[in-house]
């Protein structure tokens, strides 16, 4: 008896290593995953704090936690069963959905731009009529929800083609890719609720007596409006430049092949400067096209 207990608990023991092996694996597979898509999750990070400016402060984070439990949703229950799926049975059907995903942010991308350049009559009082809607929370929210699917996309899709290049075990693919679903959604939209909540500290700190403090809180809040600016600015891009590389590498081009640069730092700009043109291009016309459409004129 003691023996086969014994046999028993030494069982139970190799099977504790081994698991505990293949839980190290598995972190170990999702910290990679997630470096490789460390460029995306940049650019996600960029894109969503453009869609919290214009509320109230007790709305900010209560958005950005709506937003983040839909992008959480979005990485687990549709693009990880659906991306697992398709590598198994239909991995040449991955591309072209990458790439229709990547037509929508141009065309969001591009539509921001022309906003921005073609002239509108939009006075103050409508821009405030707007954002007091009942329904502009949700229209955000939603709007929010939609880019960052696109978004969530290409980072798990580059996670998992990282992840079967070394684990050919379906279960170990979709353990490192809840690892770095959960990991990137709370690192991003952490990272936008320091940046949205910025201006509150810094007025925090304003009132504070110490001197340093005060005129801290002070610069903080006075450079936060400038920040948000320069982000949905650096957001518009990165949907161009996302959407534009999506596209363009589905078609097995790499623009940093087409100039005569040795790769790093000046491969990238020019992979991403190139890449934000063509997007552009690719945003304008189908922005041209949808107006051209019955319909075209009755949405944004």
């Amino acid at each position: 008896m003691p023996s086969g207990l014994a046999a028993l608990l030494d069982d139970v023991a190799t099977i504790t290593k081994v698991a505990a092996a293949s839980i190290d694996d598995v972190s170990a597979a999702a910290a990679k995953a997630s470096t490789k898509a460390a460029g995306v999750v940049i650019d996600d990070a960029a894109v969503t704090p453009q869609y919290v400016t214009g509320f109230t402060p007790d709305r900010e984070l209560p958005i950005i936690w709506r937003i983040a439990k839909g992008s959480l949703i979005n990485k687990l229950v549709f693009i990880l069963p659906a991306a697992l799926l398709l590598s198994a049975f239909l991995p040449w059907l991955i591309t072209p959905i990458l790439m229709l995903g990547g037509s929508y942010l141009c065309f969001e991308g591009a539509e921001k731009v022309l906003h921005k350049l073609m002239p509108h009559d939009e006075t103050l009082e409508q821009k405030a009529a707007e954002v007091m809607d009942a329904n502009h929370e949700e229209t955000m929210v939603k709007g929010a929800v939609r880019t960052d699917f696109i978004l969530s996309t290409e980072i798990m899709v580059i996670s998992l083609k990282e992840v079967a290049e070394n684990y050919s075990s379906i279960w170990m693919q979709a353990g490192a890719l809840i690892i770095v679903a959960i990991g990137i959604t709370i690192a991003v939209y952490g990272v936008v609720g320091l940046i949205v909540k910025m201006d509150d500290v810094g007025l925090h700190m304003a009132q504070r007596e110490n001197g340093f403090a005060r005129k801290f809180g002070r610069g903080l809040v006075k450079a936060m409006p400038k920040l948000l600016g320069a982000l949905t600015f650096i957001g518009t891009a990165a949907m161009l430049w996302v959407g534009g590389q999506i596209i363009v590498h589905g078609f097995g081009a790499h623009p940093d092949a087409w100039v005569d640069l040795d790769g790093g730092l000046s491969g990238w700009l020019a992979d991403a400067a190139i890449s934000g043109i063509i997007g552009l291009a690719i945003g304008i016309v189908i922005v041209g096209a949808i107006k051209l459409l019955p319909f075209g004129n009755d949405g944004h």
